[in-house]
């Protein structure tokens, strides 16, 4: 009966062990994604050809989704293509929202202003207002 006893507790302690080196090893593995950096040059390229075949408003206002959605400004010559495709599928909104979002984008007015300034011909061969001219007592 001793043996019994005996023999049970040596197979009960030998068991977890046993167990525990029959589990299966995890091994976690990370899939990382590889692909060149765009340069600020081919960015403002894309989209300034983007934005001269853009044919609808539609593509004109994903164009501007996607381009606002990176963490840069745009420079002037993508404001310029985007303000004339938005006047040439002939939603004045949209051109002067291009504005605002410029606004929102920099980082302080005089960045904005330089901006307005330099598009400031543009605005006047289209005839874009911008929202401060539209609504002066929105100005803070």
């Amino acid at each position: 009966m001793r043996s019994q006893i005996i023999s049970s507790v040596l197979r009960a302690s030998v068991r977890p062990t046993i167990a525990r080196s029959a589990l299966p090893t995890v091994v976690r593995s990370r899939a990382y994604s590889d692909h060149p950096q765009e340069t600020f040059e081919s960015f403002n390229q894309r989209y300034v050809e983007f934005f001269n075949q853009a044919e609808d408003i539609f593509e004109v206002q994903r164009g501007l989704n996607n381009c606002f959605a990176h963490d840069l400004v745009p420079a002037p010559s993508v404001i310029e293509a985007a303000v004339r495709a938005s006047r040439r599928v002939d939603d004045f909104a949209t051109a002067v929202r291009i504005f605002n979002g410029v606004k929102v984008k920099v980082e302080n007015k005089k960045q904005y202003q330089d901006y307005v300034e330099e598009l400031k011909g543009l605005r006047e061969e289209l005839g874009i207002t911008l929202e401060e001219e539209l609504y002066p007592e929105w100005e803070k």
